[in-house]
C-alpha cells in the first residue's frame, strides 16, 4: 500500500510502498479516505526536537483522518446503537491511545493518561491507504457528517474541548490566534450564544478566512493586533469591564499578554496554543484580577466526541462554516503541495485525499 513515511532521522518524508497492516485482537482496520495536515506533521517533516524524541525511522505519520472499517479483529466489542462497529461503517478516530492502567485512566480521566501513545507520532499513522487502531478509539459518524468534516474531528474536537471549558452563553469571548482551531472555537462560541466573539491574529488572510467561516453562524469581530488594540475593540463594542472568557490558541507571548490585559476580573481563560519556548506572564495581574487559567490538551475522551457530533448534527450553518475553513484539497500523490500550503502560514485546513 502507499504510505507517507519518515525514512530516516532528519528533514523530509517519502511516499513509499509498504506492507499493508494486519488487524489484531481488539483492533479494527480502516481504509483511509481523507487526512488533515497538522502542525505536528510539519514538525515531523522538518525533524525538530519533538519529532526526534517521538518518531522512529520508517514510521508512517498522520493522525487527523476518516475512513471506512474494512476488517474487525477478534475480541472486539461491537457495541450497539449509533456507535455499533461494523464493516463499512464511516469513522473518525481518537488518536490518543491510552494505557488503561494509570490512575487517571482508571478514574475515567482517559484524556489525562500519563502514558498516552499517539497515532502517527509514537506509532504508525494514517497517511496511508490503510491504518489499524484499537477498536475503542473508533468513532462512528452519522450520515450527515461527510468525509471532509469527519477528517476534521481531531482539530474540531480540540476546539470543542477548549470552548466548552467555561459557559459562553451571553458572555463576551476573546480568542487569540486565527489558525484553523482558533476559527473553529470562534464558530462554536458564536453558535453557543456568546454576546460578542472577538478573534485576533497578525495575518489578514487568516482573519478574512475567520470572517467568511462565521457568516453561516453569526457575526464575529476580527482584529489585526498589529494595527488595532483590544482597548479600542472593547470601547467600540461597549465592553466596559473586559472579556468574560478567553481562549489562547496561538502560543504567542504577545497574544497572551494582550489577553490578560483585556480580561475582566474573574475571567476564565483556556490555553490550547503551544508556545515554542517559555515566556514570562504578568502573574500579579493574574492573581489580583482573580483569573482562572485552564490548560487544555486533546479531547475529553469521549465526551468531546459526543458534543462535537451533536453540534454538527444540530447546525447546518456550523457544518458550512467548518467546511469553509478547508482551503486546500490535494491528492495523496501530490502530498508535497499539501505540506507547502500548510507550511506557508496563511492556509486554513489542508486535506489529503487517499481514496483514489
Amino acid at each position: 500500500m502507499r504510505a507517507l513515511i519518515k525514512p530516516s532521522p532528519g528533514p523530509g518524508l517519502v511516499l513509499a510502498e509498504v506492507p499493508e497492516p494486519q488487524v489484531g485482537p481488539g483492533e479494527v482496520k480502516i481504509r483511509v479516505a481523507k487526512t488533515g495536515l497538522c502542525g505536528t506533521d510539519l514538525q515531523i517533516m522538518s525533524w525538530g526536537d519533538f519529532a526526534a524524541e517521538h518518531v522512529s525511522p520508517g514510521q508512517i505519520i498522520g493522525h487527523e483522518f476518516d475512513g471506512h472499517i474494512v476488517d474487525i479483529g477478534p475480541g472486539v466489542e461491537l457495541g450497539t446503537g449509533a456507535q455499533r462497529l461494523r464493516e463499512g461503517a464511516h469513522v473518525s478516530v481518537e488518536g490518543h491511545i491510552i494505557c488503561g492502567r494509570c490512575r487517571n485512566c482508571r478514574a475515567g480521566r482517559r484524556h489525562m493518561c500519563v502514558r498516552t501513545n499517539s497515532v502517527g507520532v509514537d506509532r504508525d499513522g494514517a497517511f496511508a491507504d490503510y491504518v489499524v487502531v484499537p477498536a475503542d478509539n473508533v468513532w462512528v459518524q452519522p450520515e450527515v457528517i461527510d468525509p471532509e468534516l469527519a477528517a476534521l474531528f481531531d482539530p474540531f474536537g480540540n476546539a470543542v474541548h477548549t470552548a466548552l471549558q467555561f459557559p459562553l452563553t451571553g458572555e463576551d469571548v476573546l480568542i487569540t490566534g486565527a489558525g484553523p482551531i482558533g476559527i473553529m472555537a470562534a464558530l462554536i462560541a458564536r453558535h453557543g450564544g456568546a454576546r460578542h466573539v472577538v478573534i485576533t491574529d497578525i495575518s489578514d488572510d487568516r482573519l478574512a478566512l475567520a470572517k467568511k467561516a462565521a457568516e453561516p453562524v453569526g457575526p464575529i469581530v476580527t482584529v489585526n493586533s498589529t494595527r488595532t488594540s483590544l482597548a479600542e475593540v472593547k470601547r467600540d463594542l461597549t465592553i466596559r469591564e473586559g472579556f468574560d472568557a478567553a481562549m489562547e490558541m496561538s502560543g504567542s507571548p504577545r497574544a497572551m499578554a494582550d489577553l490578560i490585559d483585556a480580561c475582566t476580573h474573574g475571567a476564565k481563560v483556556a490555553l490550547l496554543g503551544l508556545p515554542t519556548a517559555p515566556y514570562p506572564v504578568d502573574w500579579n495581574k493574574v492573581i489580583t484580577h482573580m483569573l482562572t487559567i485552564q490548560g487544555v490538551y486533546g479531547r475529553d475522551m469521549y465526551d468531546t466526541w459526543y458534543h462535537s457530533t451533536f453540534l454538527l448534527q444540530s447546525s447546518p450553518g456550523l457544518r458550512e462554516g467548518l467546511r469553509s475553513i478547508i482551503t486546500h484539497r490535494v491528492d495523496a500523490t501530490d502530498w508535497e503541495q499539501a505540506f507547502d500550503a500548510a507550511g506557508a502560514g496563511d492556509a486554513g485546513k489542508v486535506l489529503i485525499d487517499w481514496s483514489k
